[in-house]
């Protein structure tokens, strides 16, 4: 039987395998996709917010060219810290459940790439799934079409092209100033008064520059309400409320955040809401009110997922491994 099963190898899952590590145990890792999937889908050219000491794990240095490491700097070193500390990982298998037996000890269903159902024991789970593959859905008619995406990956094969980008956050702000870069005519819609707070300041002067000159249009106090094959209607949420107009969109990029999976949380006895309530447990140990059951990441917040990232997320795995010390002591 597994001491401690990890359900999730981002960087606040490796960083609780190191901790636990150091508190003697071997963790089993389990992963659907790859070590750090969530950064592979982030924007190729992305550079962090957080400086590279923020984003450190299991005791090891992070060095980067600059002072904001790079998404590819970012894969690299995560991928090194798993070799170096030899990570038990199960990669490309996706953790269908987690139940708790009568002893106290759990299940946990997993299911592979051919489609081979396993069966994995283990006497505590960490659940470090994250948040990036839930996007915040707007529920508007022709949202699933093909043209329409909630990821943005780079901007090439949108050059010479007309791209309206639905949201006002970080994510959006980069993706018009890229999608700009390359020729494409871009107009980000935004329900706000204005795009957000806490886009990087050394990004806000660029797109407001750009927005100035009419490079990029800025829709503020809107919304899409609908989307066609190569249109969508834009409705004002502003002072002329309910007016709309239709402009052209060969594509359309809602960068509208993410949401944890609280419904798998709910499947495993979690108390997890909907909302902005937190998942049921003790911020000092991570201990949900399932006993034996952990929460490490974003997946323990409640707040917006874009606020809970891996500076904050990544202490979690100590305040786990100790707890679990202490227990086994």
């Amino acid at each position: 039987m597994e001491q401690v099963v990890i359900v999730g190898a981002g960087p606040c899952g490796l960083s609780a395998a190191a901790e636990l590590q150091d508190q003697g145990f071997d963790p089993l890792i389990i992963e659907k996709e790859n070590i750090v999937h969530s950064i592979t889908r982030y924007p190729a050219n992305m550079q962090f917010f957080s400086t590279s000491v923020l984003l450190e794990i299991a005791g090891v240095p992070f060095t980067t060219v600059g002072e904001k490491p790079s998404r590819l700097e970012a894969l690299h070193y995560y991928r090194m810290v798993s070799e170096r500390r030899e990570f038990r990982i199960r990669r490309y298998e996706k953790v269908t459940g987690v139940k708790r037996q009568e002893d106290g000890t759990f299940i946990v269903s997993s299911e592979g790439r051919g489609g081979s159902v396993r069966e994995t024991p283990a006497r505590a789970v960490v659940i470090a799934t994250g948040y990036f593959d839930h996007p915040n859905r707007i529920g508007i008619p022709g949202e699933d079409l093909p043209h329409v995406t909630h990821f943005f990956r780079e901007a090439h094969p949108y050059a010479g092209t007309k791209v309206i980008i639905i949201g006002g956050s970080n994510s959006a702000v980069d993706a018009a100033l890229e999608l700009e870069r390359v020729g494409a005519k871009v107009t980000v819609v935004y329900r706000g008064e204005s795009v957000s707070a806490n886009i990087k300041p050394w990004v806000r002067p660029v797109f407001d520059g750009k927005v100035a000159k009419g490079l990029i249009e800025l829709k503020l106090m809107s919304r899409v309400v609908e989307i066609g094959d190569d249109w969508a209607r834009i409705e004002s949420t502003g002072e002329n409320e309910g007016t709309s107009e239709i402009i052209s969109a060969d594509f359309v990029l809602a960068l509208t955040g993410f949401r944890p999976d609280r419904g798998f949380l709910r499947s495993m006895g979690i108390e997890a809401p909907d909302g902005i309530i937190p998942p049921t447990h003790d911020p000092d140990t991570m201990e949900t009110n399932v006993p034996g059951l952990y929460l490490a990441g974003v997946v323990s917040t409640g707040r917006d997922a874009n606020e809970i990232f891996i500076e904050s997320g990544r202490f979690h795995g100590r305040k786990i491994a100790r707890h679990l010390a202490e227990k086994q002591a």
